[in-house]
């Protein structure tokens, strides 16, 4: 029996099918992130708990508000007020009319204007040493970075948990008898200045701040050429500008509400600050004038505040400078 085979046919190569055309339509959308919150979106469009939740901003925005700012325009109603309304009906809304006399008073009379002037530059000179110190003693631990940059680092650290109060006998006495100069500085501007520079918090922060900064920008500019101080003064220092904004924040008002340290050593009523000054006041001054003084001297930390505010906001983070 013979068997047959069957040649089979031999098929042509298949070629590759064509790659279909991206279809037309919509591009497909990103998935919406998780609503994380206390109310979805869905709660949200609910009628009544849109008007729960707006209800509460509110009282909660009327209880910040009255809480911060009731004092504040308290005591400007107070600056003009005459002092038989300011004992007897302290509420009511100017009963015997607007006493404009008592800024004026204030002013002139009691003197307020040399104390304002003696605040200003006490507050200017401390904030400057306290720049200088905080830059240039961060820029040494965190830029520079010698051998002994952890030391000194560990040493600012320290100095943190002493409390203020045990070091003002030994920095009295340093101040009485300064080291090299042979004459005391007690009634001068140099015995606030000077102690006010010594803020290791500042010199941390600024520290930290440094730390965020790219340290490819210092390598490049000392591989062209540029020393410690082209460095600081035209890489560090404009990237600074909201870490120093927040410190000649916190130093102003800091040196402005003083009060320990001025009355200790600034004995001159003539040298003075308002801080000092104000409480020794209080007896011997008119009611409406005393707190017509107190508006003049909290006016300037409020102003100084609402203009500096959005490099305070910035720089409250302590960022880095440079986005990436």
């Amino acid at each position: 029996m013979t068997t047959t085979r069957t040649a089979l046919p031999v098929s042509a190569p298949v070629a590759p099918a064509a790659a279909e055309p991206p279809r037309r339509g919509r591009a497909r959308r990103a998935p919406e992130p998780e609503e994380r919150g206390v109310l979805s979106d869905a709660d949200r469009r609910r009628p009544l708990v849109r008007l729960t939740w707006r209800t509460l901003h509110t009282a909660l925005l009327v209880i910040l508000v009255v809480w911060c700012l009731g004092p504040l325009l308290l005591l400007a109603k107070f600056a003009v007020t005459p002092t038989q309304d300011i004992l007897r009906t302290p509420l009511a809304f100017f009963p015997n009319g607007v006493a404009w006399e008592n800024l004026d008073r204030a002013w002139n009379d009691v003197h307020i204007s040399l104390y304002f002037l003696n605040t200003v530059y006490v507050a200017l000179g401390s904030w400057l040493v306290q720049i200088i110190v905080a830059v240039t003693g961060a820029y040494v631990i965190s830029v520079l970075r010698p051998r002994w940059s952890r030391y000194l680092h560990s040493a600012v650290l320290a100095t943190l948990f002493v409390p203020g109060v045990v070091l003002l006998v030994p920095l009295y006495l340093t101040v009485l008898n300064p080291p090299l100069l042979g004459t005391s500085l007690v009634d001068t501007f140099w015995a606030v200045w000077l102690p006010a520079g010594a803020s290791a918090f500042n010199v941390v922060i600024v520290a930290r701040f440094f730390d965020s900064l790219p340290r490819e920008i210092f390598e490049a500019a000392r591989v062209d050429g540029a020393g410690p101080f082209r460095l600081l003064r035209s890489i560090v220092l404009p990237m600074s500008r909201p870490i120093v904004g927040v410190v000649s924040v916190f130093a102003v008002i800091a040196s402005w509400k003083d009060f320990l340290w001025p009355m200790l050593v600034l004995s001159r009523p003539e040298l003075q600050p308002l801080s000092v000054r104000l409480p020794a006041l209080e007896a011997s001054t008119d009611k409406g004038v005393f707190l017509a003084a107190l508006a003049i001297a909290t006016v300037f930390p409020v102003v100084l505040f609402l203009v500096f505010q959005r490099v305070f906001l910035r720089g409250a983070g302590l960022g880095g400078a440079v986005k990436g």
